[in-house]
């Protein structure tokens, strides 16, 4: 029988040099995009001079502005004498209309409560106007913001961060999808949808928080106002919170602090513990 004669396998078809290249672009792309994101949304990214002017004026991207103040934030606290150019920037966004600069904002003017450059841009009457601000948070960053200026009128907007936020119905129309309770959620996180005149409207949280209870059910109606949920505030704001009241707090202010006393799993240790010296400090100033 006549030996047989190996078969030699068809040679595999090679990647062009073309579609090669297109590979590895396309690979190094999906690398490259998630970067360049997170590059451009870092707010630890340092700035130049001229980069930070530009970006405190740059009203079409906010994030920019908010960038910014952080950098101007560090900057402060690294005793830069060349921030103070910024001051009156810094004065001029406390009535910026996007809530977040706002916040930021309320939070660097409390990184400088010594220097005659901050009391003459006015950074303590700025913080002043914003307790009259709409939202709850930028109420609370500028009241923590004067209490390193040694100023408590802001103490009843630092007890408010320790309460629940409540959620209501900016108009009416019926609930089409509502969030579950216990849900963690960010500040403008969606709590519910609401469908109204054919158009759906996203009712958002007001504070990181986690969802405790919802007034509402998915196809119920409801008028402007009513409540439809109710939030529990984040151990990061509870937190400042109870040290600004070590130092500023009020007797009538303890029924606020002590539910953060008590040892349950979703109050961490730290907080716990900040709770009960702040009622102690609290309780010492009025002997």
């Amino acid at each position: 029988m006549p030996a047989t004669e190996p078969v030699t396998p068809p040679a595999k078809p090679r990647m062009s040099t073309r579609n090669r290249l297109l590979f590895f672009a396309t690979g190094w792309l999906i690398v490259l995009m998630p970067f360049l994101f997170w590059w451009n949304t870092w707010f630890g990214r340092q700035l130049s001079d001229k980069q930070l002017s530009e970006y405190l004026q740059d009203d079409k991207k906010p994030r920019h502005i908010q960038h910014a103040l952080v950098q101007i934030g560090e900057r402060v606290t690294r005793h830069d004498p060349g921030v103070v150019q910024w001051y009156p920037e810094v004065v001029r966004l406390a009535s910026y209309p996007i809530e977040e600069v706002r916040n930021t904002d309320a939070w660097v003017m409390g990184q400088d409560v010594t220097s005659k450059e901050a009391a003459s841009a006015g950074f303590h009457q700025a913080l002043l106007k914003m307790l009259g601000d709409s939202s709850l948070l930028v109420r609370g960053n500028a009241a923590l913001s004067l209490v390193r200026f040694g100023d408590a009128t802001g103490r009843p907007d630092i007890v408010a961060l320790l309460q629940p936020a409540k959620v209501t119905a900016p108009q009416a129309g019926k609930i089409t999808d509502a969030s579950t309770v216990g849900t963690p959620i960010h500040q403008a996180g969606i709590v519910a949808k609401i469908e109204s005149a054919g158009q759906t409207v996203e009712v958002r949280s007001p504070i990181n928080g986690r969802l405790r209870n919802l007034s509402v059910q998915p196809g119920q109606t409801v008028a402007a106002g009513d409540q439809i949920a109710t939030l529990d505030p984040g151990m990061d704001q509870v937190w400042e919170a109870l040290r600004a009241l070590y130092l500023i707090g009020q007797p009538e202010d303890i029924p606020a602090i002590q539910p953060y006393e008590r040892a349950l799993p979703e109050i961490p240790d730290h907080v716990r513990q900040q709770a009960v010296a702040t009622e102690r400090a609290i309780r010492e100033r009025r002997k």
